[in-house]
């Protein structure tokens, strides 16, 4: 068993990690010092050089997710590291390999925030070659998040005009990677100068600043007067009456991102027979997740997608990465370096 002599020597060890001992605002994140994880025999022992931010990291740490944990928490779902030890019935991985470990692969949400993770080896999977830690950490929510939106719930088809309703963040940035791969016509907003070359630069046709008046018409008129086929939206308690006006005949209307109530009226989905669905990575089922995560790792070793990191923080900034991570004008994927 390759854990055994590592357990003798250090697994009553000290690690420095993330907690919060009651629900409440950033301010309740301290770095602490916890036990090392213990791996059983079908466990992983990963050495986090990078761990993601996640804007359920922030709800669950408020109290107010669906899932509350119990009290003290590590936050965080997705890392990325090497492998320091494996338990005893794990194959396939071995010490030293590079790996990450997501949300996406076993709906956990927390233990991440911290120098070392412990992992089923089934939700373990390796980091492709030219894919930084840092990066590799998009591939746990992200990336299938964006993946699901698009074609299994989207079913965006090659031709087809996708507009992604803020596209500057870690998911929206991954969605356009992913259109575009699938031959995809893709329009991309954003709230600032930066943001709308980030967009361009990960490769969208057309970017449009959605803080300016009048963007919609914008879009339209890039769609020919009709309107886009598939809306990817981030913000739907903002813009969702919007996207039903937008939104072309027999269009597809995906919802990534919510964060309140809104008024629509029905009326336009009825006129324009628009379908208005909800994506939640907790659904996927187990046979579609290892289809998207093969076919996301497929694209990432062939180069044609590559994960956009926004900022990098030290664990003791924890709190200040949560506060950005719920604002709008992210560049890509906030991640914690141990």
């Amino acid at each position: 068993m390759q854990v055994v002599a590592w357990a003798k020597q250090s697994w009553l060890g000290i690690m420095k990690a993330v907690q919060f001992h009651s629900f409440g605002g950033p301010e309740v994140l301290r770095l602490d010092d916890v036990p090392d994880p213990v791996p059983g025999p079908d466990d992983v022992i990963i050495q986090v050089k990078a761990a993601g931010v996640n804007p359920a990291d922030t709800y669950m740490r408020n109290g107010t997710y669906r899932i509350q944990p119990p009290l003290p928490c590590i936050p965080g779902g997705d890392a990325a590291g090497d492998v320091l030890a494996v338990g005893e019935n794990v194959s396939g991985l071995a010490v030293g390999d590079r790996v990450f470990a997501g949300v996406a692969m076993g709906l956990d949400f927390t233990g991440c925030y911290a120098e070392l993770a412990k992992r089923p080896a089934t939700h373990v999977l390796p980091i492709p070659d030219g894919i930084s830690y840092a990066e590799a950490v998009a591939f746990g929510v992200s990336y299938p998040t964006a993946h699901y939106a698009l074609f299994a719930r989207g079913g965006a088809r090659s031709g087809e005009t996708v507009f992604i309703h803020g596209a500057s963040g870690s998911v929206g940035t991954s969605a356009i990677q992913l259109a575009k791969r699938a031959g995809l016509k893709v329009i991309g907003s954003a709230g600032s100068k930066e943001g709308l070359q980030l967009v361009l630069d990960e490769g969208a046709d057309h970017a449009v600043n959605h803080s300016e008046p009048g963007y919609l018409d914008t879009v339209k008129q890039v769609c020919g007067g009709g309107g886009p086929d598939l809306i990817l939206e981030m913000l739907a308690n903002v813009n969702l009456a919007a996207d039903l006006e937008l939104a072309a005949l027999h269009g597809r209307i995906i919802i990534i991102g919510n964060r309140g109530e809104i008024e629509i009226n029905p009326r336009m989905a009825m006129m324009k027979e628009l379908d208005i669905r909800g994506v939640m990575l907790w659904n996927v089922s187990e046979a579609l997740l290892t289809d998207i995560m093969a076919d996301i790792l497929a694209a990432a070793a062939e180069g044609t997608i590559k994960p956009k990191v926004g900022r990098e923080f030290p664990l003791a900034d924890a709190a200040k990465a949560h506060e950005l991570v719920v604002q709008t004008g992210n560049a890509g994927k906030l991640v914690l370096i141990p």
